[in-house]
């Protein structure tokens, strides 16, 4: 089998930063096991696999190393950017069809739109183990598909050493860490970071995914739906994020930095 390998850096304007993800443009499918092992060969925190429908949509899967996820952002916006860009989509937007349901992506002037569902969010008490495992205090948490976590500064959510080990024994895809403001000055409403190493992701440079759940937390406290957010990786990423109702729209640039065939 050959196929169109791209790899994508999303939520960025520049090479070598944001989140980098793979894109293996298929027109046939491949059983789960296949895509799973070219997953753990790309070795990136997620590998996309679009496929053309009948109907004009894309059928879409996200595969980290290790398991395929119900909801991956970065890769989403990778595979949009790879279509538009190849001009294998002439339209202004495309339907992907998901896990998670339909998902849209439009071009706009900020980069690609991604228009996905928002999440559940359910305040809890903070949890001792797990603010042992991030080494600082939590002062509040909430339930979702992931488990959110927020510290008192963006200084803290920077300079962050968790215990990964402890982090993989919570049951959760991923633990999000977040405080209001930004760093350096900088026009963020809120900071954050994302560790999985659940589902094989010790961390993941910008997660669109976790921004479901933090934009609904965030609006909430900050009293808008229209937010900034800036993930403090150490590759780092910036997107805005827009709560509207039972949707969240979020938006992001991405750059091109290979182009190949994957023989297998």
């Amino acid at each position: 089998m050959k196929a169109p390998l791209y790899q994508i850096d999303a939520f960025t304007d520049q090479a070598l930063a944001g989140n980098p993800a793979a894109v293996v443009l298929l027109d046939d499918i491949l059983d789960a096991s296949e895509m799973q092992a070219i997953a753990c060969e790309m070795n990136l925190s997620e590998t996309a696999f679009p496929m053309p429908r009948s109907d004009g949509g894309w059928d879409l899967r996200w595969f980290t190393p290790t398991t395929e996820v119900d909801l991956c952002g970065h890769a989403t916006l990778a595979t949009a950017h790879v279509l538009f860009e190849t001009s294998i989509v002439d339209a202004g937007d495309i339907t992907f069809h998901t896990r998670s349901g339909p998902l849209t992506c439009s071009r706009v002037e900020g980069g690609i739109a991604m228009d996905f569902p928002t999440a559940d969010v359910e305040e809890c008490e903070p949890d001792a183990t797990l603010a042992q495992a991030l080494g600082t205090p939590v002062v509040a948490q909430a339930r979702s598909f992931d488990l959110l976590a927020q510290v008192d500064d963006p200084q803290t959510v920077s300079d962050l050493r968790p215990d990964l080990a402890t982090l993989a024994g919570i049951d959760t895809r991923a633990v999000i860490v977040t405080a209001a403001g930004d760093l350096d000055g900088g026009d963020a409403h809120f900071v954050s970071r994302v560790f999985a190493p659940r589902v094989g992701v010790a961390e993941d440079p910008v997660t669109g995914s976790a921004h479901t759940v933090l934009g609904p937390w965030w609006a909430q406290r900050l009293g808008t739906t229209s937010l900034r957010a800036h993930q403090v990786s150490a590759r780092g990423g910036r997107m805005t994020v827009e709560v509207r109702g039972d949707r969240t729209v979020l938006t992001g640039r991405a750059v091109m930095v290979v182009a190949g065939t994957l023989h297998i």
